[in-house]
């Protein structure tokens, strides 16, 4: 059963992902530290929504447009044993992301406003097993971002841009873990600290008459606890299934030209957010096996900003795992099914919306 655990179950939690919280992209997962021996993984997913909402603050009733790019993402992933009791795993992934394209001409309040936040996120773990079948995991992490923004609101004479430089800093990883190999169980609780960066940036808006300025301010990518767990519930069958929590009312995106023109600040959210990710695999020969999942992330009923017009989802996927000696492939399809939400500022009606996700993982054990 240990190939229908770490191909399907990691790679069916992980697409469709886009909108757990907004902007995450990566379910911090430390699933790959147990998979036997040496260990190599690459995976890829894309994920295509269609958020579209409307908006009657400038009079009529006006359309949106779909105003979330499909996407794609990508991690790389190495596990080694050092010793029987030693293992340590390097992982590079994109843990958050933003895509945001409100088209221009469609006559809604923010038509032309995009936006984009890119991070890259290299991790390097460490467990240690005792004999007790529990173990400690540790780690570092980097994490490098940047974002742009360009917002053309109608009713000021020059847009607001923002441009931040790129930065990295570091974080931790601390985690315990259970196992019950006999009945393929296991339990891992793993704290994911927070990311202060500092950015430089470049803004310009109607105050500063389009003329750019300089200006610094932090944005702090929020801690996070993950539950992940698994159990055989039968012959070649599998419960399992994650918790995530992450601390989102402490990410702003807070620059000083921004406040100093709208007074408050470009991105927050009111809430934190929990994420349940339960789904059931089955082994059904020494070559194939396959899971589904369902997904929930709570529809809070707060406004929500006008670059993440989103708010909860649930999900459904299919994933499916070929294993062949040493390779294992597995592939997975999710439909999201976007939570309504209503944007500060202009009462953006965002409603019936929706997500395709897609991943593939390409493992092999050495």
């Amino acid at each position: 059963m240990k190939n229908l655990v770490t191909g399907i179950v990691l790679t069916a939690m992980g697409i469709g992902s886009a909108h757990a919280g907004g902007v995450e992209r990566s379910t911090q997962s430390v699933g790959i530290l147990f998979e036997q021996g040496t260990y190599a993984e690459l995976s890829f997913s894309r994920f295509d929504a269609n958020v579209s909402g409307t908006s009657a603050f400038l009079g009529p009733t006006i359309g949106a447009g779909d105003m979330a790019p499909g996407y794609n993402t990508f991690s790389l992933g190495y596990k080694q044993a050092l010793t029987p009791s030693l293992d340590l795993a390097l992982i590079l992934d994109q843990p958050i992301g933003a895509d945001v394209d409100y088209r221009s001409g469609t006559g809604y309040p923010v038509a032309g406003t995009t936006a984009e936040l890119d991070a890259t996120g290299v991790t390097a773990l460490a467990r240690y097993r005792f004999d007790n079948n529990v173990s400690l995991i540790g780690g570092l992490r980097a994490l490098r971002t940047s974002g742009t923004v360009n917002l053309p609101f109608v009713v000021f004479p020059n847009p607001y841009t923002l441009e931040t430089s790129k930065e990295t800093d570091f974080g931790y990883v601390l985690g315990v873990a259970w196992e019950k190999p006999e009945i393929a169980a296991r339990v891992a609780l793993t704290y994911n600290s927070a990311i202060t960066h500092d950015f430089d940036a470049t803004e310009s808006s109607h105050q500063t008459g389009g003329l750019p300025v300089d200006s610094t301010f932090k944005t702090e990518i929020p801690e996070s606890i993950n539950l992940e767990f698994q159990t055989g519930i039968a012959a070649d069958t599998l419960l399992f299934g994650s918790v995530r929590w992450v601390n989102w009312t402490e990410f702003t995106i807070d620059p000083d030209e921004y406040r100093n023109v709208y007074g408050n600040a470009l991105v927050f959210y009111t809430n934190d957010v929990v994420t349940y990710n339960l789904g059931l695999g089955r082994k059904f020969n020494d070559n194939w096996s396959g899971a589904v999942l369902l997904g929930y992330e709570e529809t809070k009923g707060d406004l929500t900003g006008n670059l993440g017009p989103t708010d909860g989802f649930k999900s459904a996927g299919l994933a499916v795992t070929y294993t062949n000696g040493p390779a294992k492939i597995t592939g997975g399809l999710r439909y999201v099914d976007i939570g309504d939400a209503t944007t500060r500022g202009i009462d953006g009606d965002f409603s019936g919306n929706y997500g395709w996700g897609f991943g593939l993982r390409v493992g092999y054990s050495f």
